[in-house]
C-alpha cells in the first residue's frame, strides 16, 4: 500500500518520536525497521524501502526541510541561473544510505517478498523545487512552463539524469522493482503532459531498461491514461477516480494495472471495505493486476482494517 510505512502504525510513531523524518530516511537501522513493519504487522506482499522522493533533490544542492506539513524549500528554483547551479549527484557518494538500506532489506527479506525502490518523476520533483513546497494551483511551475519553457525543460532534463542514476543505484543495491511517482502530472492538460512530463519519463524508463519491472503512478490520471501506457512502464498505477475496469478497457493488455482503492474506504466499515475491494478485483480481471490504494494510506486508518484488506485480497480467487 502506498505510504505503507507511516503514521497509522504505532510502531512507526514510536520511532518517529525519537528522530526527525529526514534523520529517519538516512538512518540505515531505523529506515530498514520501518520498511519491514508493514510486512510484519499487516502482511503485505512486498516491501517498499523507506525514504522520501526529495532525497535526490537535496543531493542536487537544494536545501529541503521535511516537516509534518510537507516539504519546504526556502530558496525555490525560479531561473536558468538557479538550474545551472544544481549538482549532478553520484548516488553512491551523496546518498550512500539509500544503497545501505536496500542491501540491508534484501538480506533481511531473503526473497520472502519483492523489494521495491522508487523515485519521484521529473515533473513532480520540479513542482516542489519551483513552488517551494506543496501547491494547490501549481501556478509557479506553470508560469515557467508558459513563459520560460527552455528553463523548465533544462530543469526536467537535469532531474531525469539524476533519477536515472538514482534508480540504477537502487537496482544495483537490491531493488527488484522500481516505481516512478509523478503524482502531480495529473494537474496537466493532455498536451502539456505530452510536452513536459512524458518525454523525460520515457527517457528514464528507456535508460533503466527492462532489468526490473517499472511502475508509473500519477494521481488524477484519467485524462492521460493512454499516454502513460506509451511511457515504457510495465505497470500503470492509477488513482481511485477512474474505474479500474475502464482503465483496463482503455489500455488493453499491453501493461499491467496497479490500484485503485480510495484510501478513505479504509476508514469505514469492514463490510463496505471488502465489498469495494471485491468489486475492484472483479473489474480488474484475472490479468496483470497489483491490488493497491489509489493514493497514500491515511494516518487515521485503523490497523485492523488494513489487515482485513490485505487478508481479503490475498485470499481472493478469480472464477475461471
Amino acid at each position: 500500500m502506498m505510504r505503507q510505512a507511516g503514521r497509522y502504525l504505532k510502531d512507526y510513531r514510536d520511532i518517529r518520536q525519537k528522530v526527525s523524518f529526514l534523520q529517519l530516511c538516512k538512518n540505515v537501522d531505523l529506515a530498514a525497521e520501518v520498511s519491514l513493519q508493514p510486512l510484519r504487522i499487516v502482511g503485505v506482499d512486498a516491501v517498499i524501502f523507506f525514504s522520501d522522493i526529495l532525497i535526490p533533490v537535496e543531493a542536487m544542492g537544494v536545501t529541503v526541510e521535511l516537516t509534518d506539513k510537507g516539504p519546504e524549500i526556502a530558496h525555490p528554483v525560479r531561473s536558468n541561473a538557479d538550474v545551472q547551479k544544481l549538482r549532478a549527484p553520484d548516488p553512491a557518494d551523496d546518498m550512500p544510505f539509500v544503497g545501505a538500506i536496500l542491501r540491508r532489506l534484501r538480506t533481511e527479506l531473503r526473497d520472502q517478498v519483492p523489494l521495491i525502490g522508487f523515485s519521484g518523476a521529473p515533473w513532480t520533483l520540479a513542482s516542489y523545487m519551483i513552488e517551494g513546497g506543496g501547491s494547490k494551483s501549481f501556478a509557479e511551475i506553470k508560469k515557467m512552463a508558459f513563459s520560460e519553457p527552455a528553463t523548465l525543460h533544462a530543469l526536467l532534463d537535469r532531474l531525469a539524469s539524476t533519477i536515472i542514476s538514482y534508480l540504477r543505484f537502487q537496482v544495483e543495491s537490491g531493488a527488484q522493482v522500481v516505481q516512478l511517482f509523478d503524482t502531480w502530472a495529473g494537474e496537466l492538460t493532455r498536451r502539456d503532459y505530452e510536452t513536459f512530463a512524458l518525454p523525460v519519463t520515457k527517457r528514464i524508463f528507456e535508460e533503466i531498461g527492462a532489468r526490473v519491472p517499472r511502475i508509473l503512478y500519477i494521481n488524477g490520471c484519467s485524462n492521460i491514461l493512454e499516454l502513460m501506457a506509451s511511457s515504457g512502464a510495465d505497470v500503470l498505477s492509477v488513482d481511485w477516480r477512474i474505474p479500474i475496469g475502464e482503465a483496463r478497457a482503455r489500455v488493453g493488455d499491453r501493461v499491467a494495472l496497479q490500484g485503485n482503492l480510495d484510501p478513505c474506504v479504509l476508514l469505514g466499515s469492514a463490510s463496505n471495505l471488502t465489498a469495494t475491494a471485491d468489486r475492484i478485483l472483479k473489474d480488474a480481471g484475472p490479468g496483470g493486476h497489483i491490488f493497491n490504494l489509489g493514493h497514500g494510506i491515511l494516518p487515521m486508518t485503523p490497523v485492523d482494517n488494513a489487515k482485513a484488506l490485505v487478508e481479503f485480497v490475498k485470499s481472493y480467487r478469480h472464477r475461471q
